[in-house]
């Protein structure tokens, strides 16, 4: 039977580890993790990490040297399926928010000033699926335990997990919370994958959008409405790129278009 079992690598690029911590968070239910999967690779879990063919790669982190680029591509070519897990691996994490080339190079030339670099040489943050094809994603920052265990236990079936259409806001109000952007607070649920609960919300916090940008999501409908509550417009632009990485880049495009 143990050859039956599908053979998982758990991989970080540059991030937090705050999803790979998660997963050993797990902890009544990691014996069982480990004893329904061949768990090859997973060096925050393990020493004997075996580097083979993969049925699921687990990457968390965004792409931010060239040696990851390598790396990303050696776990493509080795792995049937490959999940982005965590914001930093779906959309390029905060340290993505710096589109633009010259910025990224002024503030990377501030922090290390003429240095060298020897090991390997950094590049701009982006999310892996800037280098591979990525089949799913599961976004949140970091991931969350309950959402881990059903996406392993559906993927470990044979089913691909399902990814939410709704953003926080439906979830926000089955809770019965009262609407933050009525009372003049600036809040991100319209916009943002739902998932997390509305945890923030519950709590009379705004939305901060960490579990990654809905596809769908208006962001010029809530630009304007933010803009029209008083909102200065490059607080409005941060708060909407924080955690939304390199997806909402040509949004932000325009908004840069129309100030000038």
């Amino acid at each position: 039977m143990e050859n039956s079992k599908l053979k998982i690598g758990i991989y970080e690029l540059t991030g937090c580890a705050g999803d790979a911590l998660l997963i050993l968070d797990c902890e009544k239910e990691l014996i069982d993790i480990f004893n329904a999967a061949d768990i090859q690779s997973f060096v925050m879990a393990k020493s004997d990490n075996i580097e083979g063919d993969l049925d699921i790669a687990l990457v968390e982190g965004s792409v931010t040297t060239e040696k990851e680029i390598e790396e990303l591509k050696d776990i493509r070519q080795r792995s049937k399926i490959v999940v982005a897990i965590g914001l930093c691996a779906t959309v390029g994490g905060i340290q993505a928010r710096f589109l633009d080339p010259k910025e990224w190079n002024e503030r990377f030339k501030k922090v290390y000033g003429n240095i060298e670099m020897t090991h390997t040489k950094p590049v701009q943050s982006k999310p892996i699926d800037a280098y591979i094809d990525v089949d799913f994603y599961l976004p949140g920052c970091p991931i969350g335990k309950e959402q881990f265990l059903i996406f392993f236990t559906r993927i470990l079936k044979g089913n691909p997990p399902e990814k939410s259409q709704n953003p926080v806001c439906v979830t926000c109000k089955y809770n019965e919370n009262d609407c933050l952007l009525k009372k003049g607070i600036l809040c991100l649920g319209p916009l943002t994958e739902d998932g997390c609960g509305a945890i923030c919300i519950n709590h009379n916090l705004p939305c901060a959008g960490c579990w990654g940008p809905l596809k769908t999501g208006n962001r010029t409908s809530e630009y304007y409405l933010l803009k029209e509550k008083g909102f200065d417009v490059e607080h409005i632009k941060k708060k909407m790129a924080n955690y939304s990485g390199t997806k909402i880049a040509s949004f932000l495009k325009e908004l840069e278009k129309e100030k000038k």
